[in-house]
């Protein structure tokens, strides 16, 4: 059993390099707990940014930022109605690989 970990381990350090460059940016951009409560609150479904801001106290411009780095990123996608930006998660690996983590922590 050791020797298949073994070979599991080496299979994954023999992928190249831009995958670590991706797994790494993609940590960078989860690294934040504002972020983290966006994705939190937007597991539920689309939201417009009003919502987001009365479940998540912070201020517009910060709010802002953290949603577009994550827009940026791939982990959430956006559409306008009228004045209103509505967020949604565009990439539910990201929400499986979040709950992973924050169960895992909250059970410390």
């Amino acid at each position: 059993m050791a020797t298949r970990t073994s070979k599991k381990i080496r299979s994954e350090l023999d992928k190249p390099d831009h995958v670590f460059d991706k797994a790494a940016e993609l940590f960078r951009v989860m690294s934040a707990p504002m972020r983290l409560k966006i994705i939190s609150c937007l597991c539920d479904g689309e939201q417009n940014v009003s919502f987001l801001r009365e479940k998540i106290a912070t201020t517009q411009p910060n709010m802002s930022q953290h949603l577009n780095t994550l827009f940026k990123a791939g982990v959430v996608a956006k559409r306008r109605e009228g004045v209103q930006i509505h967020y949604r998660i565009a990439n539910e690996q990201i929400v499986n690989l979040c709950k992973a983590v924050c169960m895992q922590v909250e059970d410390e």
